[in-house]
């Protein structure tokens, strides 16, 4: 079974920082571009932003210059380190993933796509 396991989420005053894990594991071949949502309460969720494989990221404009995402492929992981959090950055952030799986011989298996169970981040004033 594949999944992703977001943590790092928690409480942290006005300015704070916090650095947010999502790692996939299970069958996999490989890891393609990984993203980072958020969702506040009563809203929709918002793409915060991205990660391929190679490292190119983009960001929402509400976050740039105070959110970075980083990876590690060889972890299947995706890092959201975020600093100078504000009040309305409080929500919970959740991991998606498109990757490859692997068969049971361990070739390429099919293309699919996955998402994390989420991790809360409060950010109180």
């Amino acid at each position: 079974q594949v999944q992703l396991v977001e943590s790092g989420g928690g409480r942290v005053q006005t300015g704070g920082s916090l650095r947010l894990s999502c790692t996939a594991s299970g069958s996999i071949f490989e890891t393609y571009i990984m993203r980072w949502y958020r969702q506040r309460l009563g809203a929709k969720r918002q793409w915060v932003g991205e990660i391929t494989r190679d490292g190119s990221t983009r960001y929402t404009e509400s976050v740039k210059g105070r959110f970075t995402i980083s990876r590690d492929n060889a972890k299947n992981t995706v890092y959201l380190q975020m600093n100078s959090l504000q009040p309305e950055d409080t929500a919970d952030y959740y991991c998606h993933a498109d990757l490859l799986l692997a068969t049971p011989t361990g070739t390429r298996g099919q293309l699919t796509n996955i998402w994390g169970q989420g991790t809360q981040v409060t950010v109180s004033s």
